[in-house]
């Protein structure tokens, strides 16, 4: 009992370290920006320019604007988008393809904060790029072909708050910090339970007898053993866990900068069980799409995975 009252009260204290001290200051600055660019119309701007060069990928305006909440806001800012192509009339093609673009891009909400324990933000952006385009291509094109193209009148009017004297400066400000709260401290309790998890494995041993038995195949395959517990937590529990786990496997020495960047293709995405479970509560035609979605990120993500093994930084 006291060594589980140990365990707990170390992933609790981990984890409010984490959400308090890394997320909360960077999502306070970065969603400040971005709902800044937003309330200028720098985003309208930016939107309405990449729209036509995307349209061939199966993206549209709003899913330009979701590919740009997913990499400088969070994985679950896209949901509000996602919902607004839905009600608005959107094909379950387009769906089904801008579903598959952010699962398969990386979420700032995770890339941000890592980039202070030495994640390099450049390549990891221009690579979820790449990847997330790909991964709407493949399944508008191929995946989701199958899916309904037919689509109401749309309107990809971006609804937004204007910042166009001090005191509405002030109000996207105050906005932007609170949501940037919110984000940190709902992190909180999964960073606690994954933690938890984690560290009652390896105080059993689990974690140690499942590395030492695939150790010898991933040295032969040039991958470092410290991936098996990050898979493990990054399928389960989602990108924050897995980068609270991250966090403390630096800290400990047990894993280095290098392999954190050379699997940041493979690990920071929202493809997986919880952030599946979010994304596809965006409405009922989106939960429909999300099977050649999941099919059509996977694409994306193993290219984004194939960039960072070659080009690490």
């Amino acid at each position: 009992m006291d060594l589980l009252t140990q365990i707990i009260l170390q992933a609790g204290r981990s984890a409010v370290e984490l959400s308090l001290f890394v997320l909360l200051p960077i999502m306070v600055v970065m969603l400040s920006l971005m709902r800044m660019l937003e309330a200028r119309g720098v985003l309208d701007w930016v939107v309405a320019r990449l729209a036509p060069l995307l349209r061939p990928a199966g993206l549209t305006g709003l899913g330009v604007f979701a590919a740009l909440q997913i990499n400088f806001v969070s994985f679950a800012a896209p949901m509000a988008t996602l919902t607004m192509m839905e009600s608005r009339g959107a094909s379950d093609r387009h769906l089904a393809a801008t579903l598959a673009m952010v699962m398969a891009m990386a979420q700032a909400n995770v890339t941000f904060p890592m980039a202070a324990m030495g994640l390099s933000f450049g390549p990891v952006l221009l690579l979820s790029l790449v990847g997330g385009i790909a991964a709407a291509a493949v399944t508008y094109h191929g995946f989701g072909r199958h899916l309904s193209a037919a689509e109401a009148r749309l309107d990809e009017t971006l609804h937004h708050r204007v910042a166009e004297d001090p005191k509405g400066v002030l109000d996207v400000i105050n906005r932007a910090g609170a949501e940037a709260f919110k984000i940190s401290v709902g992190a909180i309790p999964m960073l606690v339970l994954a933690l938890v998890a984690v560290m009652a494995l390896r105080a059993t041993g689990s974690i140690d007898a499942l590395t030492g038995a695939l150790t010898p195949l991933l040295n032969f395959l040039g991958i470092d053993p410290a991936l098996i517990l990050l898979t493990l937590t990054k399928c389960i529990a989602g990108g924050t866990a897995m980068m609270g786990v991250m966090d403390e496997m630096l800290k400990s020495g047990v894993t280095s900068v290098s392999t954190l960047n050379a699997s940041a293709g493979f690990l920071i995405h929202p493809l997986d069980v919880a952030g599946v479970a979010v994304l596809i509560s965006a409405g009922p035609r989106v939960a429909t799409v999300w099977k050649p979605a999941a099919l059509g990120a996977i694409v994306g993500i193993a290219l984004r995975t194939a960039g960072h093994v070659l080009l690490p930084a």
